[in-house]
């Protein structure tokens, strides 16, 4: 039981890579909360979490782009486990497409907020108990976006490329600290975010959904979606005793996508 004792905190954890962490990490003997802007699925996950795994479980809501907000749930998690998560998993995300002159204020703030902001404001909260005690993880859900760029997505791949500047950053200043701080680049996965992407697709291009799905895959040279089970795994070993020596990096999990 490789995570046995510990507390993790995954948010946006009620469906995809989240859902997929929550239960990675609880079948390995962590205790989990799972957050997000709404409560239903996170109530699902973190039910399905103590009836599978008999672990401790709790969800809350919480929109990390909003500092308070975070600060309740946080609190919340505190008050229910005793102390402060052992683990964060940022994971909230949101992805939406446009071409840069039709990129307006709203949709490039709202993906700074969420994507960016939710993860500095997240780790800022979750840090001073980690150092206190000598012993923490932080893994931040990126994108391989975070390391390339692609037509229609700049405010997205402009606030992933900040996630993985945050997290280098980060991974320094606590680097003495028994604490470690990664980044998982994810390609394509088997989500709600990529049916999202394919009916964009679809709709703006005139293909079939399945055409759609067969370019997207395309783009991995596997020819494949990878599935949230894969990152969840990456995030385990990054949360173990066996990730320790792991820090400050940004790790694809994209069937070679891309290659740095």
């Amino acid at each position: 039981m490789r995570l046995e004792g510990k507390i993790a905190l995954v948010t946006g954890g009620g469906r995809g890579i989240g859902r997929a962490v929550a239960f990675a990490f609880a079948r390995e003997g962590a205790s989990v909360a799972v957050v997000a802007r709404t409560a239903g699925e996170v109530e699902r996950v973190a039910a399905g979490v103590r009836g599978e795994c008999g672990v401790r479980a709790m969800h809350a809501t919480c929109d990390v782009s909003d500092v308070e907000s975070v600060a309740r749930a946080f609190a919340v998690v505190a008050e229910t486990f005793g102390r402060g998560a052992d683990i964060l998993v940022n994971n909230a995300g949101i992805a939406e497409s446009a071409p840069v002159t039709r990129t307006d204020d709203a949709h490039w703030r709202r993906h700074l907020a969420v994507n960016l902001d939710g993860t500095f404001y997240c780790t800022r909260a979750a840090l001073p108990a980690m150092i206190e005690r000598g012993w923490g993880r932080i893994i931040n859900v990126a994108s391989i976006a975070g390391k390339t760029g692609a037509p229609y997505i700049a405010a997205y791949a402009a606030s992933k490329h900040g996630v993985l500047g945050l997290t280098r950053s980060v991974a320094l200043e606590v680097a003495l600290k028994g604490v470690t701080v990664n980044a998982i680049c994810p390609g394509y996965v088997d989500t709600d975010m990529t049916t999202h992407a394919v009916e964009q697709i679809e709709a703006k291009t005139g293909r079939t959904a399945a055409d759609a799905l067969d370019r997207i895959k395309s783009m991995s040279p596997q020819n494949r979606l990878v599935t949230p089970e894969e990152v969840a795994a990456l995030a385990l070993l990054l949360a173990s005793e066996d990730g320790r020596g792991i820090t400050g990096q940004a790790i694809n999990v994209d069937g070679g996508s891309v290659l740095f």
